[in-house]
């Protein structure tokens, strides 16, 4: 039987003989928060009192695999579960659409009294966003809407999302991240593409400056390449979106950078560098995408070990508001947290578990070759070792311990839903 503590003993050995304090590591590693999604529970149905319940904004979810959430009360079941094989500091992160309500609420006038069913009892920060899809007023743009009164709309649901934001800070004494997307574009190159983007600018300027009194919320402004039906423009941009943010140089107001909302040639962990270089804080939602935005489940890749090796060698892990954002509905939805959330805690453990400042004083003398040296020999370091010991020691099961329990789940709870 492997011996997870002489594992453990054996890891802090290789790891001392280059200066790497492993409990160190194992304690900031647990300590960072990781925003977990809703949506993966419910293939982004969320809980409203609507008769028409499909996706919009190029968004889809492909499967169907049995056991889904359907009510709010089986989602937070679920997330309760996959809670229990996923270690260290954990929030949740919530969609307007899952509001709780007897009679319908439309989304501009949504308050905390539909949410207040989350709990916060387990010590869990809350996170928001506000749903600018899937709904009939989406169809024409939402934020970036030529009808003003469709605009209007929702800028009052975004007005009602800052404010939902304070009142889960006020509950949880955590800082609430609100996440702003819209799925605004165009499936043809349209002719006028400065219009929706000044209405857009115009929107984000009426929602912040009616809600300036508004604490302890961070927004994230995010931007997107395309989405499905929105192939040739979208008017959230990632210019727009940094331009946005660097001009309205406000604290509370930082760059959403989503791994999988770019061209297939472009990587988040390249982009790190220069967002930081003008911000103090960056929104990081951690997917996977296959080709394009196809939201996998995050796996163990060299992208999402890249993204946390750049923020650690830049001393921004703390800085970096971390959520996953991912969704899966051709598979075990639970197993489907559990891997994708282990694996971004994993990759954050990986980059604490090297010697960066030693490479970065072999760079700074010009040795590019021993440089080299070092990345490739912790490509094989005993990281698996630290990260079992962690795991268990956290009761979140060794290696694939927690897989056993997911399928007992199924079998007694979401096969009979």
């Amino acid at each position: 039987m492997y011996d997870v503590k002489e594992g453990y003993q054996a890891a802090k050995e290789f790891y001392a003989q280059y200066g790497i304090d492993v409990d160190e590591a194992v304690r900031i590693a647990d300590s960072t928060p990781i925003s977990m999604h809703c949506w993966q529970g419910d293939d982004v149905g969320g809980f409203e009192v609507s008769e028409d319940k499909s996706l919009t904004g190029g968004i889809q979810t492909t499967g169907n695999y049995p056991g889904k959430a359907r009510t709010a009360d089986e989602l937070r079941q679920d997330i309760e579960m996959a809670l229990k094989f996923i270690p260290g500091e954990m929030k949740i992160n919530l969609h307007a659409s899952y509001q709780e309500a007897d009679t319908p609420v439309d989304r501009d006038a949504i308050g905390p009294e539909h949410f207040k069913n989350w709990a916060v009892e387990k010590g869990l920060g809350l996170d928001f966003n506000p749903t600018y899809f899937s709904h009939p007023k989406s169809d024409k743009g939402t934020l970036s809407c030529a009808d003003e009164e469709t605009r209007q709309f929702w800028i009052r649901h975004g007005i009602a999302c800052r404010r939902i934001g304070q009142y889960f800070a006020d509950r949880t004494g955590k800082k609430c991240v609100i996440n702003h997307w819209t799925p605004d574009g165009d499936k043809e190159f349209p002719v006028d593409t400065i219009g929706p983007r000044l209405r857009l600018k115009d929107s984000y300027d009426q929602i912040f400056k009616a809600t300036e009194d508004v604490k302890d919320v961070i927004d994230g402004i995010e931007s997107k390449v395309f989405g499905i039906g929105l192939e040739s423009y979208t008017v959230g941009s990632h210019e727009f979106c940094m331009g946005y943010v660097m001009k309205a140089n406000k604290d509370h107001i930082i760059m959403t950078l989503d791994t999988g909302h770019y061209h297939p040639t472009e990587v988040v962990s390249a982009k790190l560098a220069s967002i930081y270089t003008f911000s103090d804080n960056v929104l990081l939602h951690v997917s996977r995408p296959v080709r394009w935005d196809s939201d996998h489940v995050v796996s163990y890749d060299e992208e999402t070990k890249a993204i946390m090796e750049e923020l650690v060698r830049m001393n921004k892990l703390d800085k970096t508001y971390i959520a996953t954002d991912f969704f899966d509905a051709s598979i075990n939805r639970i197993a489907a947290w559990a891997i994708g959330l282990r694996n971004t805690r994993k990759a954050i453990l990986a980059a604490l578990l090297q010697p960066n400042d030693k490479m970065k004083q072999l760079e700074a003398a010009g040795d590019v070759s021993a440089r080299l040296a070092y990345k490739e020999e912790f490509k094989a370091a005993p990281v698996a070792l630290v990260w079992d010991y962690y795991c268990e020691q956290k009761g979140a099961g060794k290696g694939l311990e927690w897989l056993a329990e997911v399928q007992k789940y199924e079998k007694e709870v979401l096969s009979r839903r």
